[in-house]
């Protein structure tokens, strides 16, 4: 009877065992699947901002056309890909960054624009964006970090592989331009 009492015991242990390391998971899924709503959330404002941004430089730059083309284009593309992993995603969100940056310098040769309120105002925006952006991201790939030493590390691997849960991707910038220090010049 002892013996049984014994065995009751240690399959209480594991299932506990299991529960806990089963809701660890959930949470960690959940936390990446909300990191990754707010990337959304700061792309959506951004997407927001480039139309009004590109329609103010426009005024005052009418022969950079294929500067504002290849904003609008990219920010279209960027917009098409809402259910697209994490490193489509990057690629097409780094091009778009890349865009808006040339767009920005188009807006240097302009003493007006620059001067400009409305201009000001959503360059301003746009950086802010772009700041949020950034920590947005960080946040996300902090929290793929968590869920995938959950799904690898012993034991919570072994309960993860019966469960169904998979590593998630980081969201990684694939361009070159992006890693590149930049180069300031004071000339």
């Amino acid at each position: 009877m002892i013996w049984l009492w014994i065995v009751v015991g240690i399959l209480v242990v594991i299932a506990v065992v299991f529960i806990s390391i089963y809701n660890g998971l959930v949470r960690s899924r959940n936390q990446v699947r909300n990191a990754w709503a707010q990337i959304d959330v700061q792309l959506k404002r951004r997407y927001d901002l480039v139309p009004n941004l590109v329609e103010t430089v426009k005024g005052y730059a009418k022969h950079e056309r294929e500067t504002f083309e290849m904003v609008t284009k990219a920010r279209n593309l960027a917009q098409q890909l809402t259910s697209a992993g994490a490193g489509e995603r990057a690629k097409v969100e780094g091009e778009l960054s890349s865009a808006l940056g040339r767009l920005l310098a188009v807006a240097e040769a302009y003493p007006d624009l620059k001067a400009n309120q409305n201009f000001l105002a959503l360059q301003e925006e746009l950086t802010s964006t772009e700041n949020k952006i950034g920590f947005a991201r960080q946040f996300y790939n902090d929290s793929v970090l968590r869920l995938n030493n959950k799904t690898q590390e012993f034991p919570s691997n072994i309960v993860a592989s019966m469960t169904g849960f998979k590593a998630a991707e980081f969201f990684e910038t694939t361009l070159a331009a992006e890693r590149e220090a930049p180069k300031v010049s004071f000339s």
